[in-house]
């Protein structure tokens, strides 16, 4: 070989070895992988994207697809972007709803319309979403622990229906709108029976009955009253017991 082929040869060489080496993209298993150390880290704005490309590459049916979906929903609950956690949540139950996660993705969703019905004052319209999620978890997928632990919630959520239902008849109450007033006093009362603010309603359906002169249901409701709410304050001494009645 000459001289300028041999040198000639030595510098395509140095070219070759200089040349970058293209960039190899990770498999969507690797960036599943990825996602999960950043959400256990705490880096849930980076976990998001990742676990965004994880469900995007992963191919369907593949198995770590509803995992990749339900931790996209808890990243956007990490980011208190309730609407789009739902949302995710959602998908996994209705489109894995064989998966471990479904029962998991309902109790998420529900939590997530619960975030935004802050406080029972608000519109109710994200807790009744919120209840009626809950109420398919427990349909569903019954003896899972994601439906005992929506039982807390519904609790929760029954409280806050008959407080407001509660208020809404103290505010017609105080304007002595007194058709109003009843109608949400016996709301509490028939459909939450179980709460704190039933034995209220009840009490405040004796006033009322009584302001208007309704004797005979003000006689009714305070049986009502003796019989199921006795222990509760204000009772005895709004309704006291009839000598010689039954």
């Amino acid at each position: 070989m000459s001289m300028s082929r041999v040198i000639l040869f030595l510098s395509l060489a140095l070219v070759a070895c200089g040349r970058p080496k293209p960039q190899v993209s990770p498999g969507p298993e690797v960036v599943l992988s990825q996602a999960r150390r950043e959400f256990r880290g705490g880096e849930f704005q980076k976990a998001l994207v990742s676990f965004q490309r994880a469900t995007f590459e992963l191919p369907p049916g593949h198995v770590d697809v509803p995992e990749a979906m339900y931790y996209l929903g808890e990243t956007y609950f990490q980011t208190s972007q309730w609407l789009q956690a739902a949302n995710e949540f959602r998908k996994v139950a209705d489109e894995h709803p064989t998966s471990r996660y479904a029962p998991l993705g309902l109790l998420r969703a529900g939590d997530a319309h619960l975030r935004i019905w802050r406080r029972p004052e608000l519109d109710p319209t994200s807790g009744r979403t919120a209840l009626a999620i809950y109420q398919e978890l427990a349909g569903r997928y019954p003896a899972t622990d994601a439906a005992a632990r929506a039982q807390i919630h519904v609790r929760q959520l029954r409280d806050w229906f008959a407080n407001k239902a509660y208020q809404n008849g103290l505010f017609y109450l105080r304007r002595k709108a007194y058709d109003s007033a009843i109608i949400y006093f016996k709301d509490v009362v028939a459909n939450y029976p179980e709460t704190p603010h039933a034995a209220s309603a009840l009490l405040r359906l004796v006033d009322t009955y009584r302001t208007i002169g309704y004797q005979e249901e003000v006689r009714e409701t305070c049986e009502h009253l003796r019989r199921f709410y006795a222990p509760a304050p204000g009772v005895l001494d709004q309704c006291p017991a009839v000598p010689g009645a039954s």
